[in-house]
């Protein structure tokens, strides 16, 4: 048991609620020179088993490219991803990493600075759209088609992402007594010394992996091998942004805002991320109704 916990028990004669710390996660595995951490790692897992699944979806009937453009995609996105979602980050939540300098070693623009944390979702969608139109533009695809294949698959990323979160510590959510609820700690200026308000929590990154994670890999999976969505241009891409925008929306009444964004979120009713999701309800919908009523597109047999 901890000492904060311990200090807890004496102080209440109650039972804590369960501390993050005591996990005994850390930020990443140690190789000596450098440090990898599980973010980056999350990432990288989600982009390689997006990939594979990608080149699994191509070879069934139906599909809109070959493995050429899939390989030109793997590599597009991650650039779109990587970017998109970092410069998303700074323009959507923090501004003040575009003119943020410190002084700490060869690389002093804290935009730069990926492992220290801080990626957009909205910025890294943005890329990935940038990258299938880039790469459709030069095969002449269907962007609608490449983008539904390409929906399948993000939530796999998704997953990842949001344990790295849990792992990492951050990102929690708001304070609750809830049997589940846990203490987390900032560790972000010492990686031993726990800075905590004492607080429980939701473990809202918990409820991310599983809402904008496995539901939607469940759902995505299930429409594109169980049933004829694929040959339903839009479909496939309409159904993960409007089933993201819920599952952000919902979330974010369970997560802590970022704390320059607390402010904001206390006059407009509504935190920056639901304020974010509101376009991807309407563009979702929109995309869903069309496909529903265009005809099917014709080939490949029904599924199993």
């Amino acid at each position: 048991m901890s000492l904060l916990a311990a200090t807890s028990i004496a102080a209440t004669g109650t039972e804590p609620a369960m501390q993050w710390i005591d996990l005994g996660l850390t930020k990443g595995i140690d190789l000596g020179l450098f440090e990898l951490r599980w973010y980056s790692l999350a990432y990288l897992a989600g982009i390689v088993l997006g990939y594979w699944h990608l080149t699994r979806m191509i070879k069934a009937p139906g599909a809109p490219m070959a493995q050429r453009h899939a390989e030109d995609l793997f590599f597009y996105c991650t650039l779109g991803i990587i970017l998109g979602g970092r410069f998303g980050y700074a323009l959507f939540y923090r501004p003040e990493l575009f003119v943020s300098f410190g002084g700490d070693g060869w690389v002093s623009w804290e935009l730069l600075r990926l492992w220290d944390g801080g990626m957009s979702f909205h910025g890294g969608v943005l890329g990935v759209l940038a990258a299938i139109a880039w790469v459709g533009l030069r095969a002449g695809l269907s962007f609608l088609r490449v983008a539904d294949y390409i929906a399948v698959c993000v939530p796999f990323g998704m997953f990842f992402g949001r344990l790295a979160n849990f792992v990492n510590g951050e990102l929690w959510g708001r304070a609750t007594d809830v049997a589940w609820a846990m203490e987390f700690c900032d560790l972000r200026h010492s990686e031993t010394e726990c800075l905590t308000s004492g607080l429980a929590r939701h473990p809202s990154q918990l409820y991310q992996a599983g809402l904008e994670g496995l539901a939607l890999i469940v759902i995505l999976l299930y429409l594109f091998w169980r049933t004829r969505a694929r040959y339903r241009p839009g479909l496939l891409v309409g159904v993960f942004t409007l089933g993201m925008g819920v599952a952000r929306f919902v979330n974010e009444f369970f997560r802590e805002p970022d704390a320059h964004l607390q402010e904001f979120a206390a006059e407009t009713g509504l935190s920056m991320g639901q304020w974010l999701t509101i376009p991807m309800f309407a563009v979702g919908l929109f995309l869903i109704v069309r496909a529903l009523r265009r005809p099917e597109l014709a080939g490949g047999p029904p599924p199993a």
